[in-house]
């Protein structure tokens, strides 16, 4: 934990700067009331920059020394100009132009000693990478998270039907309030109060989407259609700012954030940014979800230990500490990556990612041809099928999906997955009680023959890790829709009845596997409302209201060997 002597702040209000076009955008200051300047730590968000995490952070980081500024983005709350949303084109060139005319703003202020960093998670840090695209002269170093380089890696090209939904009704707050609307929810508390209690219900399961009415989202109902149409697009093209990033850059995120892609962007500037940076770059993954406020050791049913507990602020703080401040706090003599290892409860340092040493290992999916539900007979092995091997099938109903197990604020989350151990639309293949400790750290890939009835459908994968006591908590998961299996830019439907093999990748996790514990792989084609519903009719989600059930077909002898590949680290 830093232990700055702390200074008295000052906080302005509402201090605006105008963009090259023209348009006033206002943000508070919070700074050390000592007259002097200070390294500028910058947050811009659409979210509102009085909202309770951010004052937090601001009023933590100030005191330690910083001058920290907290603007509104474009069209959002004390900010004027017209919103458009990270999900199109040409938010990259607005926001990456106010991103750039704020860094140049503030490096011309009394406050500022010459030296701006970033902070902010999730679409704050859209904002980072937009205005580091643009690389302004003054911008000195990076702290982001929560934010994937492509943002297939956040929806898989699946539209994410709880979050999404949950958020354009939170982010119409503003819009409401903008249009001179009164009614709905005033701010964003009562907004995930009102969703929740009110609304989530009826247009979670509405169809089709085309269908909800403009005054759902106010006016960001025409840009929530758009999008829905746009869902295998990527707006975000983050691969191409890598090789303009000059600074060092500090890049955090979560076993279970849900945009843990935010990993491929500390990979991408080591290996396409500025090469006298590289050995600057650091990478921490916690044991956490998507949100700051998750940054702790409880974890839904998991108490991930005392080493879990590391406040979003102190994280930023120790980051700059160093870059800013020349503090030295151990970051200067660390491996660039730091990852939490669960199971262990440890943090561990690596010099790289993926781990150099990882063994990708077949853990080969096998049954006599029941492995529906955890009371089936579906296995886990190394040993390859020898010879035929009876297949499984379930029946996929649209109408009555798996149901996410997710946080209340439809986030991925730890949860155990017993309220979903009786249903046949699940596949379950486990290892027996493990005897010695397995370690799975890094990117995990299915490899799924399978057929459906359907001339489109989805298939899930759920890696679970299984305690003695029968606790079963996921860990991370992936989806593939069929129609994306030659990639995003080719969708195609499939023929019925006919078999196809499906690589779907999983998202990463860092889990030691203990004594007593078993491996786990959930398969279905449901997992909602994390993701939509495929309708299996093969037509636009967004139009159509129809509903079929698929009959699915998983196979799994030696000719067509599904198997699960784990990042398996030597211990």
């Amino acid at each position: 934990m830093t232990t700055a002597n702390q200074l008295p702040i000052t906080v302005d209000s509402n201090v605006e700067m105008t963009t090259r076009d023209s348009v006033i955008l206002r943000a508070d200051v919070y700074r050390p009331d000592d007259g002097a300047p200070h390294p500028v730590l910058l947050c811009r968000t659409p979210y509102d920059k009085l909202r309770d995490q951010y004052v937090r952070v601001a009023r933590s980081l100030a005191p330690r020394g910083y001058t920290v500024v907290v603007q509104d983005s474009r069209g959002r709350y004390a900010s004027d100009g017209e919103f458009v949303w990270q999900f199109a084109e040409a938010a990259q060139k607005q926001d990456g132009e106010d991103g750039y005319d704020t860094v140049e703003w503030a490096s011309r202020q009394p406050w500022c000693d010459g030296q701006i960093g970033t902070w902010g998670h999730s679409y704050p840090s859209w904002c980072i990478w937009r205005l580091a695209a643009e690389a302004p002269p003054s911008l000195t170093a990076i702290f982001a998270g929560g934010m994937a380089s492509n943002l297939m890696d956040l929806n898989f090209g699946v539209f994410e039907t709880g979050r999404r939904l949950e958020w354009t009704y939170q982010m119409a707050v503003d819009a409401r309030r903008r249009a001179g609307d009164e009614s709905g929810p005033q701010s964003w508390v009562e907004a995930a109060e009102w969703w929740r209690e009110v609304e989530r219900g009826k247009w979670t399961w509405f169809l089709p989407f085309d269908d909800i009415p403009d005054d759902a989202f106010s006016t960001l109902t025409p840009q929530l259609k758009r999008y829905l149409r746009e869902q295998n697009i990527d707006f975000w093209d983050f691969n191409k700012v890598w090789p303009k990033v000059d600074v060092p850059t500090c890049q955090v995120t979560g076993w279970w954030d849900r945009i843990i892609g935010t990993i491929d962007n500390f990979t991408g500037v080591v290996r396409d940014g500025s090469p006298g940076r590289r050995d600057q770059h650091r990478l921490v993954v916690g044991p956490w979800g998507h949100s700051p406020d998750s940054f702790v050791r409880n974890q839904g049913p998991l108490d991930l230990g005392p080493d879990a507990d590391w406040p979003y602020e102190e994280v930023i703080a120790r980051w700059y500490d160093w870059q800013f401040k020349g503090e030295y706090n151990g970051l200067e003599d660390e491996p660039p990556v730091r990852l939490f290892i669960m199971g262990e409860n440890r943090w561990r340092w690596e010099d790289e990612w993926p781990l150099a040493r990882t063994r990708y290992t077949d853990y080969f999916l096998s049954s006599n041809g029941n492995a529906n539900t955890t009371f089936g007979d579906g296995v886990l092995t190394t040993e390859p099928a020898s010879g035929e091997s009876p297949s499984d099938t379930y029946d996929y109903d649209p109408a009555d999906p798996v149901m996410s197990m997710m946080g209340l604020d439809a986030q991925a989350a730890a949860r155990d997955q017993a309220p979903l151990a009786h249903r046949q639309d699940i596949l379950v293949f486990q290892t027996p009680p493990l005897d010695e400790p397995i370690e799975v750290t890094g990117p995990i890939t299915l490899h799924l023959f399978a057929s459906s009835s359907a001339p489109d459908t989805d298939w899930t994968a759920k890696l679970i890790d299984v305690h003695p006591d029968g606790t079963a908590v996921n860990l991370t998961y992936g989806i593939m829709r069929a129609r994306y299996r030659d990639g995003f830019e080719a969708p195609a439907l499939i023929e019925p009845g006919r078999e196809y093999e499906y690589t779907i990748k999983i998202n990463p996790t860092g889990n030691v596997f203990l004594p007593g514990h078993r491996i786990r792989l959930d398969v279905s084609s449901s997992d909602f409302p994390n993701f939509d519903r495929n309708h299996n009719t093969g037509r636009d989600f967004w139009s159509d209201a129809e509903l079929r059930i698929a009959h699915q077909t998983v196979f799994h002898d030696a000719v067509r060997p599904s198997r699960l590949v784990l990042p398996v680290i030597p211990r």
